[in-house]
């Protein structure tokens, strides 16, 4: 495993075939502060890649750079060979950029499966108006919301979620635009202890049986090393490990650096 001691992190030969994302690179700087830096690596189709690392330590501006709430200021990042790098979020959503917020932003009046038919029609190219005719889209709108569990509360206001289906309704609608990446930036957050189980177990139906391609930061370590084919670490926003979970938990620089000590 590269670590950031005398050997530059990089993805470099561990893989075979052209990765579906790739960052070379990648960097971010604020006036003269540099928030990311030299952030370089690729994830395979179908990879689970976790980001893990101290507050502050740059994952959630990572992901505002993969889908474009921020620029970059170096460095590129491309999906399927496109690149991205210059793009606006809404053609990189487009593109099959999917992301999710620590922090929810549903409409609380609105049901749950008025939420997944608005996306679908913005995905389909039509309009946001919920009085347009929703039966094009229920057969869609009904199969994303068995999938992630919420079938039975299609008619329930977002108000009247509980906040780990807040964090399923979140899934839906993302899943039913079809991202060929989902970004999933601190899933677990605000989840109470008895919903986590259920929200880890969905997200690793999504990996593992519908071959979802998957880049989560978590805090949840024991959520992660359950999920995870790589963790990748950061600190000081640079990335300091990419390797298999056990390589990583074991890895005294990473130790040193965030975890403090051994797994």
């Amino acid at each position: 495993m590269s670590t950031s001691g005398t050997t530059t992190t990089r993805d470099e030969g561990a893989r075979t075939g052209a990765p579906v994302l790739r960052l070379d690179g990648l960097g971010w700087r604020v006036g003269g502060a540099s928030i990311l830096r030299d952030v370089t690596l690729g994830v395979r189709e179908g990879e689970f890649l976790a980001f893990i690392g101290p507050n502050g330590a740059g994952k959630t501006s990572l992901f505002n750079l993969i889908s474009g709430i921020v620029p970059a200021s170096e460095g590129t990042l491309a999906l399927d060979g496109t690149d991205l790098t210059a793009l606006p979020v809404h053609t990189r959503a487009r593109l099959g950029i999917g992301r999710t917020f620590q922090t929810s932003s549903l409409w609380p009046e609105m049901t749950v499966a008025e939420h997944v038919r608005l996306a679908a029609q913005a995905c389909g190219g039509g309009s946001y108006r919920l009085w347009r005719r929703a039966a094009p889209y229920t057969a869609e709108v009904d199969g994303v919301l068995e999938r992630t569990g919420l079938g039975h509360r299609a008619a329930a206001r977002a108000a009247e979620l509980s906040h780990g289906e807040k964090r399923k309704l979140e899934l839906a609608v993302l899943l039913v635009t079809e991202p060929r990446v989902m970004l999933l930036d601190e899933p677990m957050a605000g989840v109470s202890a008895e919903e986590v189980p259920a929200l880890t177990e969905l997200i690793r139906t999504l990996h593992r049986d519908e071959g979802r391609t998957v880049l989560m930061v978590e805090h949840h370590m024991d959520v992660l090393l359950g999920l995870a084919d790589r963790l990748a670490v950061m600190h000081h926003g640079r990335l300091l490990a990419l390797d298999t979970p056990a390589a990583v938990t074991a890895d005294p620089v990473v130790q040193q650096a965030y975890l403090g000590e051994g797994l």
